[in-house]
């Protein structure tokens, strides 16, 4: 049997997920799809915090010019001052909410959040809990959800379209693949929204969950709607380097506390590339890396701040310090091996400032989205508070418009009738490892038009045989998950052929300058 009818329907539940679920009003009738099981998305692993202007050391005008100088001038400036000042509100209400931050106590003995800081950031403005920030906000948000007789959670749920109304042209809906049946239902609303999150696992080597597939960023392209700098894929500069450990992130933080990066002879490289040193922002430090490693003919490089105590260590830094234990080093005795991996999508489905898409009904939110804050390169720490901040601004939007909107449209069930059980799964695995390869190699940290071009024909050929496949066989979530993966890397190889400059996270070795004037790379789907 399919589910009933909501008012909204909600894909994703993280940050940007949760909070626009409870900050519709009471008694909206919302579905909120999570693809796997609690702690499946990417907030969930979040280590380092929320970017906001809370001390009053610090100021709305300065957060402001730090991510203006991160975006390396592709940011929209009313979008970053529109999130900028909301920041401090949207930690208010996460406050209130309970999620708890880390304190420190003051000289007359009470008690203060501690911020952290970060690369790119000139001053301390991270509010933190501990090193698991995203974790604390997830499960204090999915209590508040607990809580909300008129939000129904629906775990593995994997979407695999959205329904728009020929008609009116409206979003109405999704076919939704149970993973635990392996049945498609038919979910109808009057409103949908995106919060899926990124598309990092296209590359090789990423510290997301294996999740961030770019479902929401592909769903929308096919409903018709535009995407922008998708070419502008973020590498966090250190993961842990070891063959457990999937690329698992060192906190940004580590380096706002004095960690260095060094290369195997102890020597430290980073001020010979920019004068921030460490604290540059991550493309700049991502990049370094990647030249000292191909320079070198080394495997990673490290990260040492073993001049702090151990006991200072664990009390900062509890999950990264028992996650390096528990694979054999000690942050207190000496330096550990580092390398970069794909970490945050920087572009998305074009929105305005309630998460508005092209598509009436249809609102994407969170790393889903392309909302002009990120710019050319996203500043640590930004990302939740937009996820905050527009999971606001979008619950807000559709509840002054929901009485105006269409009662959901009436759509047929999954047609199941053409296509049989696949016994060639080999196919996806297969296509799956090729894709993410040649994304690296040919479209990772640096890029020159030969390899983009590479790129560009080898995606051409696996879009064919996944459509070939997709047409013929049942529908697995590895299935969807490579189908979508290989529309997200179509549209970043189309915006990384089209951007003829190097500018924040797209470097390439043919265009090593910046051009005169800073533009938007907007792709347009065809007309079907």
């Amino acid at each position: 049997m399919n589910p009933p009818e909501y008012d909204v329907l909600i894909v994703g539940s993280g940050a940007a997920g949760l909070t626009a679920a409870l900050r519709l009003p009471p008694g909206t009738r919302i579905a909120l799809l999570n693809k796997g099981d609690t702690g499946a998305g990417s907030t969930w692993h979040a280590q380092g915090g929320v970017a906001g202007v809370v001390s009053e050391e610090d100021s709305v005008e300065e957060h402001i010019a730090d991510t203006l100088s991160a975006g390396a001038g592709l940011c929209n400036e009313a979008s970053v001052r529109n999130i900028v000042e909301q920041s401090r509100s949207a930690i208010d209400w996460l406050v209130e909410m309970g999620v708890p931050f880390s304190t420190e106590t003051r000289p007359d003995g009470s008690q203060e959040f501690h911020l952290n800081q970060e690369g790119g950031h000139s001053r301390r403005r991270i509010m933190h809990a501990q090193d698991a920030t995203g974790q604390a906000i997830s499960e204090t948000l999915q209590q508040h959800v607990a809580q909300r007789p008129d939000i129904e959670v629906h775990p593995q749920r994997v979407a695999i379209d959205l329904l728009i109304d020929p008609r009116s042209g409206h979003c109405a809906g999704a076919y939704v693949l149970n993973r635990a049946s392996g049945r498609v239902e038919t979910y109808r609303s009057r409103a949908v929204i995106l919060a899926c999150g990124g598309a990092s696992k296209v590359y090789l080597y990423t510290s997301n969950p294996d999740g961030a597939t770019g479902d929401g960023i592909a769903m929308a392209w096919r409903a018709g709607c535009r995407v922008a700098n998708m070419e502008f894929n973020q590498f966090h500069p250190t993961c842990l380097f070891h063959p457990q450990a999937k690329s698992f992130l060192l906190t940004e933080a580590l380096r706002g506390e004095g960690a260095r990066l060094l290369l195997p002879d102890g020597t430290r490289f980073m001020p010979r590339f920019d004068e921030r040193a460490e604290l540059a922002p991550r493309d700049i430090v991502a990049r370094a890396i990647d030249h000292e490693m191909k320079r070198l003919g080394i495997d990673c490089v490290f990260l040492d701040i073993s001049d702090r105590p151990a006991d200072w260590l664990q009390e900062h830094f509890p999950t990264v310090w028992q996650r390096c234990l528990d694979f054999g080093f000690d942050l207190s005795k000496g330096p550990v091996p580092v390398v970069p991996a794909a970490h945050y999508t920087c572009g998305g489905v074009l929105v305005d400032s309630n998460g508005c898409t092209d598509v009436p009904g249809l609102y994407a939110i969170g790393e889903t989205s392309c909302t002009g804050l990120h710019g050319a390169n996203r500043m640590a720490s930004n990302s939740l508070m937009e996820c905050i901040v527009y999971g606001s601004s979008c619950a807000r939007h559709i509840g002054e418009h929901l009485p105006d909107m269409p009662a959901a449209a009436d759509f047929p069930d999954w047609d199941e009738s053409q296509v049989t059980d696949s016994d060639e799964d080999v196919v996806i695995a297969h296509n799956w490892h090729e894709l993410r390869r040649f994304m690296w190699n040919y479209v990772g940290i640096v890029r020159t038009n030969k390899r983009i071009q590479r790129a560009r024909h080898r995606v051409e050929l696996l879009r064919h045989e996944i459509y070939e496949f997709y047409s013929n066989y049942r529908v697995s979530n590895d299935l969807l998950e490579l189908r979508n993966l290989v529309e997200v890397a179509a549209l970043i190889i189309e915006s990384a052929m089209q951007r003829r400059e190097s500018r924040g996270l797209h470097y390439t070795l043919d265009y090593p300058d910046l051009a005169p004037v800073a533009e938007d790379t907007v792709l347009t789907p065809p007309r079907r």
